[in-house]
């Protein structure tokens, strides 16, 4: 039993002291900020803080957050340009003309670009399903749009 729990103490520890961690921010659909770990060589976890303004008049704030898995897309030749899909969750507080709590389940598609270690530079859109409860309950379906910028904190 002390064999196999050392065994996989090592393993988590070899596997979490490989991954990359990075810090970026991006713009878009709205603004955010996030942190970012890979999880292994082809997929990552972004957590991020978002801020988005709504309406022809930006007459409603947005304030939330969303998780995403990202995964690399299979069968890519080694570049600096790398294809990505994944899927999220997202949690909003709307402020405003329509007052409220949303949630957003969300696919997305993307690529990031390696400029020069430690940044690298991605572009990615968003679609699913978007419920909103408050002042104004309604279901619609929602997208997104981003370009971002992430610094790599270890090599």
């Amino acid at each position: 039993m002390k064999k196999t729990l050392l065994g996989f103490l090592a393993l988590c520890t070899v596997t979490t002291a490989s991954a990359a961690n990075y810090v970026g921010g991006s713009i878009g659909t709205g603004g955010s900020i996030h942190y970012q770990q890979d999880r292994s060589a082809t997929s990552a976890m972004r957590y991020s803080l978002d801020l988005a303004a709504t309406g022809l008049s930006f007459n409603n704030l947005r304030v939330g957050g969303s998780a995403d898995y990202l995964m690399n897309i299979p069968g890519q030749a080694p570049s600096a340009l790398t294809p990505y899909y994944g899927a999220g969750l997202g949690a909003y507080v709307s402020l405003g003309a329509g007052t409220g709590v949303g949630l957003y389940p969300h696919a997305l598609l993307g690529a990031k670009y390696n400029v020069s270690a430690p940044l690298s530079i991605f572009g990615e859109v968003n679609a699913g399903p978007y419920f909103n409860l408050g002042s104004a309950t309604f279901f619609s379906f929602g997208w997104g749009a981003r370009l971002g910028l992430n610094y790599q904190l270890n090599n």
